[in-house]
């Protein structure tokens, strides 16, 4: 996610939507400003949770999200990293 998403406490966020959907996967940000996720689960979930990332905590001002189809690895839980 690029946009305004670092210090708006979009990770936290990010972290408790996924466990209360039941999803596993991480949540960082990186050096250039943006975040990045990997959520992994049933598949209504992960799109309902890709749909509030193009938004967000109120704080934030998203301007793009780039999603890309992987093949699930069996995590378990959720971490920000």
């Amino acid at each position: 996610m690029s946009g305004e998403v670092q210090g708006v406490f979009f990770r936290d966020s990010c972290r408790r939507r996924a466990l209360d959907s039941g999803l596993a996967g991480w949540v960082r940000n990186n050096s250039d400003g943006t975040v990045e996720a990997l959520f992994e689960g049933d598949g209504d979930a992960v799109e309902a949770l890709v749909g509030w990332c193009r938004s967000g905590p109120s704080e934030a001002q998203v301007t793009d999200v780039e999603v890309f189809d992987e093949v699930q690895s069996g995590l378990e839980g959720f971490e920000v990293r």
